[in-house]
């Protein structure tokens, strides 16, 4: 009969921790953007061929572009989905900034689509952060 497995930290036992051969394929990443200092963010029709031009240079697959001009300020809120996830953005032109989620699985890479917001929106600052999403997803449901 095998010993009893620990989990005491101190002892030299390990439970089936052995490491991995390489990092595991994450199911996709997620890019947290906040432009400072931008223009143009009350511009429908620049938003939505920025969105389209992150689309094309990401390597992802439009589905639907849905936003909203909000008449107080003229603020956006919308979202493109993808077949690889989504791009959401909501802005604040009165204030010069836009927060962009850029989600995107397979293939499809959103950091390509940082240059398409920089040029589009002209931010004195643009900020970003990467998440990685769950585990590597694999065969027809990661599509």
């Amino acid at each position: 009969m095998p010993p009893p497995r620990t989990t005491d930290p101190s002892s030299n036992a390990r439970l089936n921790t052995m490491p991995a051969a390489e990092p595991p394929t994450p199911a996709g990443r997620h890019l947290i953007v906040d432009l400072l200092g931008a223009t143009g963010l009350d511009d429908l029709a620049l938003m939505e061929r920025a969105l389209r031009d992150c689309v094309q240079l990401a390597g992802a697959t439009l589905l639907h572009i849905h936003l909203h001009r909000f008449e107080a300020q003229g603020g956006i809120s919308g979202v493109a989905v993808l077949a690889e996830s989504h791009i959401a953005v909501h802005s604040w032109p009165e204030s010069g900034y836009a927060a962009f989620d850029l989600f995107m699985c397979g293939t499809a890479d959103p950091h390509r689509a940082l240059p398409v917001l920089r040029e589009a929106f002209a931010p004195r600052e643009l900020q970003w952060r990467e998440l990685l999403r769950g585990p590597a997803i694999h065969g027809p449901s990661a599509d």
